[in-house]
């Protein structure tokens, strides 16, 4: 597969993002509008609730609530969004336009909010020629909410969604095209309804043509709202699991679709699920990581740390920071690059877990020195560069744990 060019494709989330970075949490006005209860539809610090469900628990136009919140008119910034579009453009970012191709489909509105999405990443080498501007609803937005003297300094954002468009995004817009791919990627679908509930057929029909599937989760307030004592599904949860190559979970997500209460069982259910692969991340605190020998080298569940050096820097250099939003996005574009990298020189089966780590970890600590999850280069390779620096750091320190 040397010679080949490397085809990835994805879909799932992909909104704008407005961030509002002076937001406390521990203030009286935010503290007004938080849950009671999981999945009220009041605001928790690290989770999304979407704007209708605020409007509900507060009997409130969400208009009033984000004044009153953030005490501005308008956001700090403007930034493109969501776990699909956001990991697809980093990975686009790391990876050679002459080796590989990574292609994002989905739908927006017909709106100004989509006409300045798509005008922004057509600065980046993401193809987007199937992301669509369809319906009559409003493009998928996110407001973020970020306090940077959260978790003792490290940082959260809350954040509240409008789907939007996204109600209309179905299996059926996934033409046949999509799967001819070498890697296909499903990112944030639990913000993708139709998507999100049909994972299960849409993964028959990628292994039906042998590509390597990845899933990277998101929180799913819309199963959390609807069912708060019951797991969150992937589609058909059991037959999905069997077909993901690799899954990518925060903690929280973890146990909530395995409805285990402790990590070590979680693991341990992903495990029987027969899961090829995953990695379960945990904000600053460590990542869990396995391989059960089918796509990466056989790995026995094992911790990894975050980024020292990142988070030396950070501690160091206060002007440094931006914010973590986007983390977890960037973190799963580096796995996706990694996995791509790793198809042109490696064997299904010989493919190095660590390696694909130390990639994903600096891509996620790398997003803490700007503001949203999409960074826009100044000239082509510039993030494989600044990345690269830091996976290279990040490797010699795993390697002396």
């Amino acid at each position: 597969m040397n010679n080949k060019i490397i085809k990835i494709n994805g879909t799932g989330c992909a909104l704008a993002d407005f961030f509002y970075t002076k937001v406390e949490f521990n203030s009286p006005q935010f503290l007004k509008y938080s849950s009671k209860q999981i999945g009220d539809g009041g605001l928790s610090p690290g989770k999304l609730v979407f704007t209708e469900e605020l409007e509900e628990f507060s009997n409130k136009p969400y208009n009033e609530i984000l004044k009153e919140i953030t005490g501005v008119d308008s956001p700090v910034s403007f930034n493109i969004g969501g776990p699909s579009l956001v990991s697809l453009i980093h990975a686009s970012q790391l990876l050679s336009v002459t080796e590989f191709e990574v292609n994002f489909y989905g739908n927006a509105g017909n709106d100004d909010i989509s006409e300045d999405i798509f005008k922004m990443v057509q600065k980046t080498p993401l193809n987007i020629s199937n992301y669509k501007r369809t319906g009559s609803k409003a493009t998928s937005f996110t407001d973020v909410f970020s306090d940077a003297t959260y978790d003792d300094g490290h940082g959260e954002r809350t954040f509240i969604n409008n789907i939007g468009a996204a109600w209309d995004c179905s299996p059926e817009m996934l033409s046949s095209d999509f799967f001819d791919a070498n890697i296909v990627c499903f990112g944030g679908t639990a913000l993708v309804p139709q998507i999100h509930d049909n994972l299960t057929n849409l993964l028959k029909k990628a292994k039906a043509n042998n590509c390597i599937t990845i899933v990277n989760t998101v929180f799913d307030f819309r199963n959390e709202k609807n069912a708060p004592e019951k797991p969150w599904p992937l589609g058909n949860t059991e037959e999905s699991l069997k077909m993901i190559d690799m899954l990518i979970m925060d903690l929280e997500e973890a146990l909530k679709i395995s409805a285990r209460k402790t990590i070590n069982e979680s693991v341990n259910y992903f495990k029987e699920q027969q899961v090829s692969s995953f990695i379960i991340t945990n904000g600053s605190k460590n990542s869990i990581v396995y391989s059960d020998g089918t796509l990466f080298q056989k790995t026995s569940t094992t911790k990894f740390p975050v980024s020292q050096i990142i988070l030396d820097e950070l501690k160091e250099n206060t002007n440094l920071k931006g914010d973590t939003t986007g983390c977890g996005d960037n973190f799963a574009g580096g796995i996706i690059a990694s996995i791509a990298w790793q198809l042109k020189s490696k064997k299904i089966g010989q493919f190095d877990l660590h390696e694909a780590l130390s990639w994903a970890t600096a891509s996620g600590g790398y997003a803490c020195y700007y503001v949203g999850g999409t960074y826009f280069e100044k000239y082509s390779n510039e993030k494989f560069e600044k990345v690269s620096q830091y996976q290279v750091e990040y490797k010699k320190q795993i390697q002396t744990k």
